[in-house]
């Protein structure tokens, strides 16, 4: 028989924000991508199977205390969710513009099936791919057949030309719509900017911009010599608009961006990594991340370091120093190749060869301008890549982790749970409480951390001793099995920025 509360009081938070506090982070992002282009095995299920498909993806996810889902629901100017500017993709059913039969919401489902688990959505775009080959037949009713000065080819692909304004335009409408309409945490880009360059007989084949040039660079002040500035800009123009327009609709959707590793060679800048990568974002794929990062564009930035440490042109450890020295204080996360961080094997110091996991997750936790992971791709996590998905549930990621703050969009805490109690009901123990009252949308509490220590008669007068949440949950109430049945609980609200609020503790005893 379960004795009634011993004690209900607000206690001081004392939470930890170092990473070197801690060996395992409280707050870090621990993201996964989940890709949907190329995907054919989509178009082969049922909406049941897909379903079940994306459920058991995200129970792998959770077991692996992933908290951040990056869901790619544009592809190539399509939808893997329901509206009426661009075409449902063709990886749904195999036919752009054909609905799934009976009609479901790819996009709203991850959402909530997210949500349920504590995690974060972050809806990926792709801002100007249209197609990936020259196969492919786009829907009748696609803008590409509407306005096909918007388009260009490149290679054997279709793309959005950057050039025109009308083509940004119609990216930000598409984006805008989304952010209204569905219950996001971010919007997210990778590193498909202006295409990855293609040569033919040897020789770079340059962007087909000539007409957008003539009507737009030249008026603008531009020449033929600073046509890659004009290029530049223009993906500026869409990232600052993008920026803008996300915060005027809902202040606390974040826009993040997974940019290619390196952003220019030394031999390119002399502020740039000192590496020799065949590729820069500033000179080839014309994305300036670097005056993103600065300027607050974005509000977290992922560099895809897809690289092995000791890489002759592209050292992984030269990258990661670089863009820590180069975040201006703002999020960092890190993109990790999970096939080539377990498969390449480093000497270790006494004479075996160990994967690289353990460096690079060293490199990412002692630095304190990196803030967590990224993984690619994120089907792989369930099938455990050579352990990979064991080091991380036995070590790496064991516990809970809750999201970096993000300082420049809001960090005010909302208001403590109220009503903590213990209910016994036929259904069991519940441990309770009421939600916090708010008006300002940010400060609203959206999620709830559970917190258990095994002594229930300490009075704990901080919370030195909760340093990881048990559980992240919507429900205003938690289920206490028999073996936790005897413990000391706290319970706190977090609202959409995971600001945490002041701790309410509660103690069991029989």
């Amino acid at each position: 028989m379960k004795k009634l509360i011993l004690s209900t009081f607000l206690v001081a938070a004392i939470f930890a924000d170092s990473y070197s506090q801690i060996s395992e982070p409280k707050r870090e992002f621990r993201g996964a991508w989940v890709h949907t282009v190329g995907n054919q095995q989509y178009r082969e299920m049922t909406a049941e199977q897909m379903k079940q498909h994306f459920i058991d993806l995200l129970n792998e996810f959770e077991k692996t205390k992933i908290n951040a889902v990056i869901f790619q629901v544009r592809p190539q100017a399509d939808a893997l969710y329901t509206n009426s500017i661009e075409p449902w993709s063709r990886f749904i059913t195999g036919e752009q513009g054909v609905a799934p039969s009976p009609v479901w919401d790819p996009l709203q489902f991850m959402t909530e099936e997210c949500h349920r688990r504590g995690m974060e959505l972050h809806a990926w775009f792709n801002p100007y791919r249209v197609t990936s080959n020259d196969r492919e037949v786009l829907y009748s009713e696609h803008l590409y057949h509407k306005k096909p000065h918007l388009f260009v080819k490149y290679g054997k692909q279709i793309y959005f030309d950057p050039g025109e304004p009308e083509a940004r335009e119609h990216t930000l409408k598409v984006i805008a719509d989304v952010v209204e309409r569905y219950d996001i945490d971010a919007v997210h880009f990778d590193d498909y900017f202006y295409p990855y360059k293609i040569t033919e007989n040897g020789k770079i084949v340059d962007f087909p911009d000539d007409k957008s040039f003539a009507k737009y660079g030249t008026e603008d002040g531009f020449t033929n010599e600073t046509r890659n500035d004009w290029r530049r800009n223009n993906v500026n123009l869409l990232i600052e608009a993008l920026s803008k327009t996300i915060k005027e609709i809902k202040p606390w959707v974040k826009f993040g961006i997974s940019p290619f590793g390196v952003w220019r060679n030394i031999s390119s800048d002399s502020t740039g990594s000192n590496t020799t990568a065949g590729c820069e974002n500033y000179d080839d794929l014309y994305a300036d991340i670097k005056l993103w990062v600065e300027k607050r564009w974005i509000d977290y930035n992922v560099p895809q370091l897809y690289f092995d440490i000791g890489h002759p042109a592209a050292d992984y450890e030269t990258l990661i120093k670089w863009w820590s020295e180069n975040n201006y204080g703002e999020n960092l996360y890190i993109g990790q190749d999970i096939s080539k961080t377990v498969k390449v094997k480093s000497r270790a110091k006494e004479g075996e060869f160990l994967n690289q996991l353990p460096r690079k997750m060293e490199l990412v936790r002692t630095n304190s301008n990196i803030h967590g992971n990224v993984w690619w791709p994120g089907y792989a996590i369930p099938r455990n890549p050579d352990g990979f998905t064991d080091s991380l549930k036995s070590k790496y990621q064991r516990h809970i982790a809750l999201m970096p703050k993000y300082k420049h969009i809001d960090t005010v805490a909302p208001a403590p749970v109220q009503n903590l109690r213990l209910e016994e009901t036929a259904d069991g123990s519940f441990l309770k409480w009421d939600a916090p009252t708010a008006t300002d949308e940010m400060q609203k509490a959206v999620y709830y951390c559970v917190y258990w220590m095994p002594d229930p008669r300490k009075k704990y007068s901080n919370m030195e001793r909760f340093e990881y949440p048990f559980i992240i949950t919507q429900k205003t109430e938690f289920k206490i099995y028999p073996h936790y049945a005897y413990y000391a609980y706290s319970v706190t609200a977090l609202d959409r920025l995971q600001n945490e609020s002041s701790p309410v503790y509660i103690g069991i005893t029989k």
